[in-house]
């Protein structure tokens, strides 16, 4: 497998309109990705990832990401086994940000605190105070069980 290099930046018409992957890294060398469920569109979760954890990505078929909290790599699925399979891969316009269209392995739920989305709970209104509601009504698996203690 050769390795995966990213083009220089070009200029606007290149970027917008051209075939080459140019991505646009933050100030901390990331970009941000947007992953969703390959068949159902659901937003699962947002990650970040540098051209490291990108070029993994496109090479293994497999989400990495950077973990800006532990400031290390990070396979999704690793260790709780909610391995995500990447089935495409779009960038938006000026090329600085990704959506990831993925299946999830395991027990197919996304976010640590055992919900399927990370995205389990909306913005209410009510009487002028916002609070959140749950959108998801169960957890999909005890993340103590796959996590140990935390």
């Amino acid at each position: 497998m050769c390795p995966t290099e990213f083009s220089e930046r070009g200029d606007k018409t290149t970027v917008e309109d051209g075939d080459l992957l140019m991505p646009k890294f933050d100030a901390d060398g990331l970009i941000v990705a947007v992953v969703t469920d390959v068949e159902s569109a659901e937003v699962l979760m947002v990650g970040y990832m540098n051209a490291e954890a990108l070029k993994r990505t496109i090479e293994t078929g497999e989400a990495w990401y950077w973990s800006r909290s532990r400031q290390g790599f990070w396979k999704k699925g690793e260790t709780s086994g909610q391995i995500q399979t990447v089935h495409e891969i779009l960038t938006d316009c000026d090329q600085d940000a990704l959506v990831l269209k993925v299946s999830v392995a395991g027990n197919g739920a996304t976010c640590h605190t055992g919900y399927r989305s990370c995205f389990y709970r909306r913005l209410v209104k009510s009487d002028g105070a916002v609070r959140l509601e749950r959108v998801e009504a169960e957890k999909v698996y005890d993340p103590e069980e796959v996590y140990g203690k935390t």
